[in-house]
């Protein structure tokens, strides 16, 4: 059995290792060329990734070969899809990369193939749009296999997670779940069959919706214990039991995860006319994204203690990535405080050990060693530093 991977990014790639690494055949389509001819030849695109290198090493090129063409895939006979799918200014999914990547599978699928989709989606899309795309350009009615397995992963560490973590699998009808769970228990650690592909896409959406709601609970007590008085840290430390987990507060959500499914079900829900059923995921929403503001505030009251014009103080935003150590910028609160700061009219610079000096330039921003600044926030430990 040869399978191939649709879409060759932070989840697509690992992924693809991991089943070759299993004993499969895998054709991987992607369509950044270059990116193709670094793993046919060994070579690791995303060298943050832990354990990539190896796989890349051993399989790029051999059992796992990469293409931008999807004819060099024909042979193939389970295709796993997992492209992105990015949300507009309006929160509305954009379908366009996914729909393209199914109705280039379309022209290539053959009676009998499975189709596992794994980029999230709002429940609902596999049973409809996916086998639509895909029904309209293979002229397959219903003559193909298809089901939906949501990645898990967590951006430098999707090796393990693959390897290790809880993984859910289900298919538009029962045999197609059943086919694609056979497959998948063959290089997936832990794996469990739901009763459909509209369950798995929910299973994946809810994760997200409990993290964004949970985190904006924490940013709501941290801003509440900051007013009374009270140390947060200390105190949540006390109140986590097993019956009771605070998330840590930030500066928001940030990424191309949990900031973006909760708008699946809100988008959803308003189609339906049931504005009510999603109000708490709104005001996650809008509180998470809001403590921009909120700490943009913060660091204005430390400028004012300083004994020089508010423009003079250089402020040293440190880390404007959307989580520590991964050096993706997608939806990113903390780059966006910098960015806010500086339409104030502060002069904020930025520092962060993911992007050179030039690398920050480029985003339209200033870049300052922290020790040359006067004030440094560090968005990770949420810490106002006084350095001179």
């Amino acid at each position: 059995m040869k399978i191939c991977v649709i879409g060759l990014g932070k989840a697509g790639l690992p992924l693809a290792s991991v089943i070759a690494d299993s004993g499969f055949d895998v054709v991987g389509v992607d369509v950044d060329k270059n990116k193709c001819e670094m793993i046919n030849k060994g070579i690791n695109p995303i060298p943050e990734e832990l354990g990539l290198d190896e796989l890349i090493s051993k399989h790029g090129g051999k059992k796992l070969k990469a293409t931008w063409d999807y004819n060099k895939a024909k042979d193939c006979s389970v295709f796993i899809v997992i492209v992105p799918l990015y949300i507009d200014e309006n929160h509305i999914p954009d379908f366009s990369i996914l729909e393209s990547a199914c109705r280039s599978l379309g022209k290539i699928i053959k009676k009998g193939d499975l189709v596992v989709v794994e980029t999230t989606l709002p429940p609902l899309t596999t049973e409809t749009l996916i086998k639509n795309w895909i029904e309209e350009k293979s002229n397959l009615n219903g003559d193909f296999y298809l089901a939906y397995s949501p990645e898990r992963i967590m951006t430098g560490y999707s090796i393990s997670r693959l390897k290790e973590f809880p993984k859910v699998i289900g298919g538009v009808d029962k045999e197609g779940g059943q086919r694609a769970y056979e497959i998948y228990k063959n290089f997936i650690g832990e794996l469990s069959l739901v009763s459909n592909a509209r369950t798995a896409e929910f299973i994946k959406v809810i994760e997200g919706c409990y993290r964004d709601v949970n985190v904006a609970l924490a940013n709501e007590l941290h801003k509440i214990a900051n007013e009374i008085g009270v140390d947060f840290y200390k105190a949540r430390g006390y109140a986590n039991h097993e019956y009771c987990h605070i998330h840590l507060p930030s500066t928001g959500v940030g990424g191309h995860c949990i900031p973006v499914y909760p708008w699946f079900l809100i988008n959803e829900m308003e189609k339906r006319g049931k504005f009510d059923y999603t109000r708490l995921l709104r005001i996650a929403r809008e509180l998470n994204d809001g403590m921009v503001e909120y700490w943009a505030e913060k660091i204005v009251k430390k400028c004012l203690e300083y004994n020089k014009p508010l423009n003079e103080i250089k402020i040293c935003i440190k880390g404007i990535t959307f989580r520590r150590g991964v050096k993706e910028l997608y939806h990113s609160r903390n780059l966006a405080l910098a960015k806010f700061l500086a339409e104030k009219g502060l002069n904020v610079y930025v520092y962060d050990e993911m992007f050179t000096k030039e690398e920050i330039e480029k985003l339209g921003l200033k870049w300052i060693e922290s020790k040359d600044a006067d004030l440094i926030f560090d968005c990770f430990s949420l810490r106002l530093i006084v350095v001179s």
